[in-house]
């Protein structure tokens, strides 16, 4: 989903189809203007906060990553450490589970973290589209809020196939994972919490059997 689609008034769209189209491009001018965004989220009011952060998150997601030279995330870290900040703040004070996870995949970006801070909405919106590695076929990942399988046909539509997702132990989580699960918890996102463990799971294909990783076949299907 559009992070931006639900902005009433539509200047933050307006705004986004400049600095960053699609927000997956952005230019010199966008990372020139994260000062100034810095500026406003520090002085703005809260009904507006939420936007001038995901603004600039998509932003930050275009930049080149921290190892390479001269990145945006280096030159202009001064003003992304004050909006990592905030949104680390606002995060914490979010109840609607789109929100916080845009948030989320926000605070990744100012962090340097590739994929991930696009790859997370699938948590909010309950399903994931991946390819088995081993026989290719589209495999619909489902992370919803009491079932969790994926199936190789429209679930939506019909009955079908299902092989249930094998979740993550809490004690199996490392590194980033372990972190998203246990910021959710920490923010009463219970139920992102959970998925966060099916994300980083398994499945296998309903079709060749095949065991995989969730969390490898979302990133190996990511483009840029």
């Amino acid at each position: 989903m559009d992070r931006f689609e639900a902005d009433p008034s539509g200047e933050w769209s307006e705004l986004m189809d400049h600095l960053c189209p699609q927000l997956d491009t952005a230019f010199t001018a966008s990372f020139a203007a994260l000062p100034r965004l810095a500026e406003v989220a520090t002085a703005g009011s809260r009904e507006t906060l939420s936007w001038v952060l995901l603004a600039a998150g998509a932003i930050a997601a275009c930049s080149p990553g921290l190892s390479e030279p001269d990145s945006p995330l280096t030159v202009f870290s001064a003003p992304i450490a004050v909006l990592h900040g905030l949104t680390d703040r606002r995060l914490s004070q979010t109840v609607e589970a789109e929100e916080y996870v845009n948030l989320l995949q926000t605070l990744l970006s100012f962090e340097g973290v590739e994929i991930w801070d696009r790859c997370l909405d699938g948590l909010q919106t309950g399903e994931y589209e991946v390819d088995c590695p081993y026989c290719g076929i589209d495999v619909f990942v489902v992370i919803g809020q009491n079932d969790f399988f994926c199936c190789t046909e429209d679930y939506a539509l019909r009955e079908v196939q299902k092989s249930p997702l094998q979740p993550a132990r809490v004690q199996e989580l490392e590194g980033l994972p372990r972190r998203l699960f246990t910021r959710a918890m920490a923010d009463g996102q219970e139920s992102l919490a959970h998925g966060v463990r099916y994300l980083f799971g398994r499945a296998a294909c309903p079709d060749c059997g095949t065991d995989f990783s969730v969390a490898e076949r979302v990133t190996a299907g990511w483009s840029p």
